[in-house]
């Protein structure tokens, strides 16, 4: 199947078609500054190969946008489309098929991603308008993270208050430390299942996962992607007295501290007005205080994420850098590496400066042969994986859980059902026909089984 992945954001446009058989891009496109008076296009494969500024294509990410769709519409055979959606709340723990009415819930999930989810809705209508015949298919960033357990998901707030709202972590990028998981088993010849990974996505949106046994376990995002690691624009992990503090003594309404907070804070923030790694490398070189010291918080945030999730996992297999700082940013790795001997972690200062990525060779390992751990870059290629997973939706026709999600207590052997769940699964009234007791009091094996 020939799938078309648009990832649609605040000033770019991505778009690839990917065969899902082969996982091989056949041509792909990009719009940066879609924003600007001059926006770029990038044209690679089956589409066309220069790259030029468009002075035919007009300004704003939706002129951007239909212009491209409609030139790809006209040009390529198409059998499905796959949209990158950032958030999925509570609603999504799965790529789903796109109708009226899932995108009416992806609409309502907008407040708790503001930079990406207009976007990504954006993407999703022009693309049902100008392919109204083919399926399309929402993968969700937050669905890798939906195996996290209770205890990593919950904030300390009052229970009504989190029911009320579904206040709860969810994590993003799952479409990115998923497919560098699966990689790294490939590369280190092991099941996923018996592997306990650390995946770091660094680029202007960054986080980090602990990955146990092929499942999410715990993530530095949380219910927005505003928690966790410094990033470009994004501050991160923030004392929250220290924002009811900054709101009072600057008198700020609630739209001025989010735009605080998601735009003008971060690296941009701290090295006084650069949001790029790159820029904020160059000039921490030529002694530049404030890029030095925006450097040392990002990579000190970091290595403590990565020696609490190798804590939360009781140890760590692999530690993994992916998204663009990772795969490219040999200072970057350094940094956040150079102490974790303790863990059986070694960094091997060559092979980290000399690591090049390339869609031919996308893994390189940059630890020492006696490193217990092993530290790899890995590049990400989130478009395949999304590919993938819009082949399968399509082809099988499928919703988003067809099967219910129940809460459930697992014991050794067995798992405990209240009977309120007995009847959410086999119907009102239901009594369970026991086989055997227990050594709890009151309590049976019965003869009924469900799948897990």
């Amino acid at each position: 199947m020939n799938v078309l992945v648009i990832n649609c954001g605040s000033s770019s446009v991505k778009c690839e078609l990917i065969s899902s058989l082969k996982g091989q891009s056949l041509g792909s496109a990009q719009i940066e500054r879609a924003q600007e008076a001059k926006p770029v296009l990038h044209l690679q494969g089956c589409f066309a190969e220069y790259t030029a500024a468009l002075s035919d294509c007009p300004q704003g990410i939706e002129n951007a946008l239909n212009w491209l769709l409609s030139a790809i519409h006209t040009q390529l055979k198409i059998e499905a489309v796959g949209h990158r959606i950032v958030h999925g709340g509570v609603y999504f723990d799965q790529p789903t098929l796109i109708d009226d009415s899932v995108l009416e819930r992806i609409e309502a999930l907008a407040p708790l991603a503001p930079l990406h989810q207009p976007p990504n809705i954006l993407g999703v209508r022009i693309a049902r308008r100008l392919f109204a015949d083919l399926p399309q298919v929402a993968v969700f960033d937050t669905a890798f993270h939906q195996t996290m357990p209770k205890r990593a998901i919950t904030y300390a707030l009052p229970q009504a208050l989190r029911d009320k709202h579904q206040l709860r972590r969810f994590g993003f990028h799952g479409s990115s430390h998923q497919y560098v998981s699966e990689r790294a088993s490939d590369y280190l010849g092991c099941p996923l299942d018996s592997l306990r990974l650390i995946t770091c996505h660094l680029g202007s949106g960054a986080s980090v996962a602990a990955v146990e046994y092929g499942r999410s376990v715990e993530t530095s995002m949380g219910m927005t992607p505003l928690e966790g690691l410094v990033m470009g624009t994004r501050a991160g992990d923030v004392d929250a007295g220290l924002l009811i503090d900054i709101a009072r003594k600057e008198n700020l309404t609630l739209d001025q501290l989010e735009n605080l907070l998601n735009k003008e804070s971060g690296l941009k923030g701290l090295s006084n007005g650069s949001n790029d790694m790159r820029d904020i490398l160059q000039r921490a070189t030529e002694g530049d205080d404030a890029a030095r010291l925006a450097l040392q918080v990002f990579t000190h945030r970091l290595r403590k994420y990565i020696g609490a999730y190798a804590a939360v996992m009781g140890g760590v297999d692999a530690i993994i850098f992916t998204g663009g700082i990772g795969e490219n940013s040999p200072t970057v790795r350094h940094r956040a590496t150079q102490r974790l001997d303790f863990l059986g972690a070694i960094l091997d200062e060559d092979r980290n400066h000399d690591l090049k990525l390339s869609t031919v060779e996308d893994i390189a390992e940059f630890s020492t042969p006696r490193s217990r751990v092993k530290l790899l870059a890995i590049r990400t290629d989130e478009q395949r994986a999304i590919a993938t997973q819009t082949a399968q939706v399509a082809a099988a026709g499928a919703k988003v859980n067809k099967i219910p999600t129940i809460p459930i207590a697992v014991s050794a052997r067995h798992i405990h059902l209240t009977q309120a769940t007995v009847e959410k699964l086999f119907g009102e009234g239901y009594q369970l026909t026991k086989r055997s007791d227990l050594s709890q009091p009151n309590q049976f094996a019965c003869n009924e089984q469900v799948t897990l």
